[in-house]
């Protein structure tokens, strides 16, 4: 266990929580869900100016760093995908993702580049499932696209397979839509973050809230996987952890009656190389492609910077969250069915796919809410149950940042800046007001 991710011990981190827990203490943050949401929250916080970094603490319970939906999404990013209540934070993370990439190297540390997105229907096939069911229904995701103007027909990657009779249509153009790749960005996010001083907790699961003689939040203690047990100085606490977020509430607040309406939802991908896209094709951008097909799910395929081609879209509503991401058990039979959409969609003529090399199988857990929209917001003291109480404004509180479902990549810089401006008590940057309890 390193409490900074440099190797530092057991014994050390308990002298960290001794030095932080004199009554001279300042703010202490803890972030539970060390996944991208969490990142960006720490990397904008410990660069606000009024927050030691050092008092910043990341804590994941995973035993691998961005083993669900932070390192095996996507990486699709659009501005104005979206419905009023996510339209600003939209936008506003778009622009984020942009202007990192300028002031990093983005394309070449984690593969940001800007994207077309397109909309290929099997045949006589209708577009997908409409409204915000799309997900678990099956839907396309370019049915959120469909205030764009459809720009032209027959068009799209030199990497598509296309048959006859099939409908190609351009759907968002440069301005719109972008890729990364997320693993490499939460990465980066991650080390940007321990080098300005925050603190790292991995791996140590959250059991419980301390708090000091005047019945105030004061810790966080966590619990190794060799069953040690230390405190985290905490007065400030956002639970971003994904599809795990309403596990870690009620662990945390069990007398609350607050249930968050985050669920989780199952989602298969596969990663292939093709010699139809290689780094001579990236000058052009990469794409997006969204299908509706007669086989009864809808996916998505993306080409990222490197050669590589992301295929996904076949989701499973039924397959329980396991304890950790890692213990996720990949079913093979839809790993195949996601090969067969590869053979189908990237082969040489459809079928023959002798040139396409399978690089990655995945499986992520997305958190998803009933709304069909995340919750960024802070849970009132008189909801966390037992008469907890959180130190006032800005110096305290307990905050929810998690739900995005397909969007936590395309959402993620917006919402660590909000969240981080949130809980410093400064006006936000974008408008959240719909994404509360």
């Amino acid at each position: 266990m390193s409490d900074r991710g440099d190797g530092a011990s057991m014994e050390d981190a308990t002298r960290v929580f001794s030095v932080f827990t004199n009554p001279a203490e300042t703010t202490s943050t803890v972030i539970i869900g060390a996944g991208i949401i969490g990142c960006a929250t720490a990397y904008y916080l410990s660069r606000s100016g009024n927050t030691k970094p050092d008092t910043i603490h990341l804590v994941e319970a995973s035993p691998e760093l961005f083993a669900s939906a932070s390192g095996k999404a996507a990486g699709f990013l659009a501005s104005d995908w979206f419905g009023p209540p996510t339209a600003s934070l939209g936008a506003l993370s778009f622009r984020l993702h942009k202007e990192l990439a300028d002031a990093y190297d983005g394309q070449n540390v984690w593969g940001y580049s800007r994207s077309t997105g397109t909309s290929l229907a099997e045949g006589r096939q209708k577009r997908g499932a409409k409204g915000g069911d799309w997900l678990s229904d099956g839907g396309s995701r370019a049915e959120t696209a469909g205030r764009h103007e459809f720009v032209g027909d027959n068009v799209g990657p030199a990497w598509l397979t296309r048959r006859q009779g099939d409908k190609v249509e351009t759907i968002g153009e440069n301005d719109s839509v972008a890729q990364v790749d997320p693993l490499r960005l939460s990465k980066f996010l991650l080390k940007d973050s321990l080098r300005k001083g925050v603190r790292l907790h991995h791996p140590v699961r959250a059991v419980r809230v301390s708090t000091n003689e005047a019945g105030e939040m004061s810790a966080v203690r966590v619990r190794h996987q060799n069953g040690a047990e230390y405190k985290i100085p905490c007065t400030r606490l956002l639970i971003a952890a994904g599809a795990w977020s309403q596990r870690v509430f009620e662990t945390l607040m069990p007398s609350s009656t607050v249930k968050l309406p985050i669920n989780h939802l199952a989602g298969y991908s596969i990663v292939v190389k093709s010699p139809r896209w290689s780094r001579e094709h990236e000058t052009g951008g990469c794409h997006a492609v969204f299908t509706t097909m007669q086989s009864g799910f809808s996916p998505e395929v993306f080409s990222r910077i490197g050669g590589e081609i992301y295929v996904a879209g076949l989701n499973d509503p039924a397959l329980p969250l396991p304890e950790t991401a890692t213990d996720a058990q990949i079913d093979q039979k839809s790993i195949d069915e996601l090969k067969g959409t590869a053979q189908k969609l990237l082969g040489r003529d459809g079928t023959d796919v002798s040139d396409l090399e399978v690089v990655r199988e995945g499986l992520c857990f997305r958190p998803v809410t009933t709304m069909g929209t995340p919750m960024m917001t802070r849970i009132p003291d008189e909801e966390l149950g037992a008469g907890l109480v959180t130190a006032l404004s800005p110096d305290g509180g307990v905050f929810v940042a998690a739900g995005h479902g397909p969007w936590g990549i395309s959402h993620s810089l917006g919402t660590g800046k909000v969240m981080a401006e949130m809980m410093e008590g400064r006006e936000v940057s974008a408008d959240v007001k719909w994404l509360g309890l």
